[in-house]
C-alpha cells in the first residue's frame, strides 16, 4: 500500500460509469469526452484493475510534456504500434525508439522545403485536373471529392506518372477496406474471436499483402528504369543511412510508402472538407480569400512565391484545423515513472491527449467554438500557435506537414478562384475514427 501512495492521478471517472457509457463511446467518443471534461476538469483518469491507469487530457502542459519536454520517456501505445502495424507495417507512424529515429533521419531530407518545392508543379497540375469536373449548382457530398483529390495528389507526387489508374484505384480500395476493418477491431475487441473465426482477419491480411505486391511491382519497374523522375519515390530510393551508407530495404520502403499514402491522404481530405464547408458558411471569409488570391496572382506567376504570400488563406486553413483537427487525438505510454503536471504517474500509464478538446479549451481560446481566422494573423498568431497541434508536436510531428499545407492552400486557391461556394448542410457532422472523418458535409459550387 505504501508503494501505491506515491502515485496520484487526476479526478477519476468510475469504471462503472465508463462501462455504462462504453457502447456510446465506441460509436462517438467526443460528446462523452466533453461531458467528462466539464465534470472533472482538464484531465481525468480511469483505473483499470488494481494498478493500471488511463488518463485523458485537454491540458496544454500535459501535451507539451509528453510530446516535447520529456518525449523520450513516452512511446506510442499498443493501439498504434501493434494494431496499426499489423496491416500498415513498420513505418514512421507505427515504430518507436532507435529504429524510429534512424528512419526519421533517413526520410527527413526527402521532405525538406527545397525538395517539396520541386514537387509543386506536379501537385498543382493534379489539383487543377481533379477540380476541373466539379459538379455545379447541385448539392455535392464534399468528402469523397476531396478524398479522391488528396489521394491522387499523394499518388502522383509519390509515383509521378509511373502507375496505371487501375492500380491506383486498387491501392485506394485496399487502404479503405483495411482501415475500416482496423477500426472495427479496435472498437470491438470483444469480437476478436469472431473476426478470426469468420476469416475476416485473414481476408484483410491478404488484402494488405496484395497492396505490398502492387507497390513492390512499381518499385521494381522504377529501379530497372533508366528514366529520370522527380517524385517522392525517387527521393526515397536515393536516401542512404548515415552509419552504413546503405539504402532502405525494399520491404521497409514499401512500409514507408503505405504510411505516406494513409497519413498524406485522409487527413488532408478531412481538413479540406471542413475548410471548404466553412468558406461556404462564411461568405465574407471566402471573399477575403478570393481577394488575396487575385492580389497575389497579379504580383507573381511563380507558384512557390504565391504560396509564401497566402497569409490569410493559411489563417483560414489553420482555424478550420483548430475546430476540426484531422488527427483529433494522440496517445502515449510512459516507459518510466514520471511527474506529469502535478501528478506522479506509474510507468505504463496510457495518456491520451484530445487535440479536439484542447483546441476548444476556453482556458486557451476566446469564444472557442467560433470560426475566426484572425486568431492566426499578426501578433495573435504567436499566442495561438502555443496551443495548436494540427500535425502533432515535437520530434514526431508529421513529416509531411509542409507538403500538406502546400496542397491544401493550392486546392483552396483554385476552388475559390473558379467557384463560389455555398454550404447546404446546416451543421458539420463527423465520425471520430483514427482521423476526424467528415460525414454528409454538403456544399454547392457555382461557377464565377
Amino acid at each position: 500500500m505504501a508503494k501505491d501512495k506515491k502515485y496520484n492521478y487526476p479526478n477519476k471517472l468510475s469504471i462503472g460509469r465508463f462501462l455504462l457509457d462504453a457502447e456510446g463511446v465506441r460509436r462517438n467518443p467526443i460528446p462523452y469526452h466533453q461531458k467528462y471534461f466539464d465534470k472533472f476538469g482538464d484531465s481525468f483518469s480511469i483505473k483499470i484493475g488494481k494498478s493500471k491507469h488511463i488518463i485523458l487530457s485537454r491540458d496544454n502542459e500535459i501535451a507539451q510534456h509528453i510530446l516535447l519536454k520529456n518525449q523520450k520517456n513516452y512511446h506510442k501505445s499498443k493501439f498504434q504500434s501493434v494494431y496499426l502495424s499489423k496491416y500498415l507495417g513498420k513505418g514512421l507512424l507505427t515504430v518507436d525508439g532507435d529504429f524510429w529515429l534512424k528512419q526519421r533521419r533517413l526520410i527527413q531530407p526527402a521532405f525538406h522545403k527545397q525538395k517539396m518545392n520541386q514537387l509543386v508543379d506536379n501537385m498543382n497540375q493534379t489539383i487543377v485536373s481533379e477540380l476541373d469536373g466539379l459538379i455545379t449548382e447541385k448539392q455535392v457530398d464534399l468528402f469523397p471529392v476531396m478524398s479522391q483529390l488528396a489521394f491522387n495528389v499523394v499518388a502522383k507526387s509519390l509515383f509521378q506518372l509511373s502507375i496505371s489508374e487501375e492500380k491506383l484505384d486498387r491501392i485506394k480500395f485496399i487502404i479503405e477496406e483495411v482501415q475500416n476493418f482496423l477500426i472495427k477491431e479496435i472498437r470491438l475487441p470483444h469480437k476478436a474471436w469472431w473476426f478470426s473465426l469468420t476469416g475476416q482477419v485473414k481476408k484483410h491480411e491478404k488484402l494488405a499483402e496484395e497492396n505490398n505486391s502492387i507497390i513492390k511491382e512499381i518499385i521494381d519497374i522504377r529501379t530497372s528504369s533508366k528514366e529520370e523522375y522527380n517524385d517522392l519515390l525517387n527521393m526515397l530510393l536515393e536516401t542512404r543511412y548515415e552509419d552504413t551508407g546503405e539504402p532502405m530495404s525494399i520491404s521497409q520502403l514499401i512500409d514507408e510508402i503505405k504510411i505516406l499514402f494513409i497519413a498524406g491522404h485522409e487527413t488532408t481530405a478531412n481538413a479540406l472538407t471542413f475548410t471548404v464547408y466553412l468558406l461556404g458558411k462564411y461568405p465574407e471569409v471566402q471573399q477575403k480569400v478570393l481577394d488575396e488570391i487575385i492580389s497575389i496572382e497579379s504580383q507573381t506567376d511563380n507558384i512557390i512565391e504565391q504560396l509564401q504570400k497566402m497569409t490569410y488563406t493559411n489563417a483560414v486553413l489553420n482555424e478550420a484545423m483548430r475546430l476540426y483537427p484531422p488527427a483529433w487525438i494522440t496517445d502515449r505510454q510512459n516507459v518510466e515513472d514520471d511527474t506529469l503536471a502535478n501528478y506522479n504517474i506509474k510507468k505504463g500509464t496510457l495518456i491520451g491527449v484530445s487535440f479536439y478538446e484542447l483546441h476548444r479549451n476556453p482556458k486557451y481560446w476566446e469564444n472557442p467554438n467560433e470560426f475566426d481566422p484572425e486568431r492566426f494573423l499578426g501578433e495573435q498568431k504567436k499566442i495561438s500557435m502555443q496551443y495548436f497541434y494540427p500535425f502533432g508536436a515535437g520530434p514526431r510531428m508529421c513529416i509531411g506537414a509542409g507538403f500538406a499545407i502546400y496542397e491544401m492552400c493550392l486546392t483552396i486557391a483554385h476552388i475559390v478562384k473558379k467557384y463560389e461556394i455555398k454550404s447546404s448542410s446546416k451543421e458539420i457532422k463527423f465520425n471520430p475514427l483514427i482521423t476526424l472523418k467528415p460525414v454528409e458535409v454538403e456544399v454547392l459550387f457555382f461557377k464565377r
